[in-house]
């Protein structure tokens, strides 16, 4: 009995928007014009735990091996931050216009958090 009034609880709490919020300040990065041979670039995306749970990055998939993603790997507290740091490896894409997907998994929900980088690669 007590497993079940404490699952319901965590389901309620869930659905009640008790749990974890990531808020960013912002979710697109645009590069302009990036040199192919000119060196990596990087984007950061800020967030703000503004639920009352603390919020854990689960896992970041790019969309893309010309990316590396770091990631706040620790819980990150109700009012505190966090950051996403995209370096993107413009010397391992083909050159012109890039839209890359960053997908964020978190436990704040079923719902995959995305941010994005574009530009354009160029060979001069």
């Amino acid at each position: 009995m007590l497993l079940f009034v404490c699952a319901s609880f965590g389901v309620y709490a869930f659905e009640h928007g008790d749990g974890p919020k990531m808020v960013f300040e912002r979710t697109s990065h645009n590069f302009g014009d990036v040199k192919r041979k000119g060196g990596d670039v990087i984007a950061i995306f800020r967030f703000v735990n503004q639920g009352e749970a603390p919020l854990v990055i689960k896992k970041v998939h790019k969309s893309c091996s010309c990316m590396n993603a770091d990631y706040t790997r620790k819980p990150v507290l109700p009012g505190e931050g966090g950051e996403i740091k995209i370096k993107y490896e413009p010397h391992k894409a083909e050159p012109g216009i890039f839209n890359k997907v960053i997908q964020i998994y978190t436990n704040e929900s079923e719902k995959v958090r995305l941010v994005t980088i574009h530009g354009n690669s160029m060979d001069k």
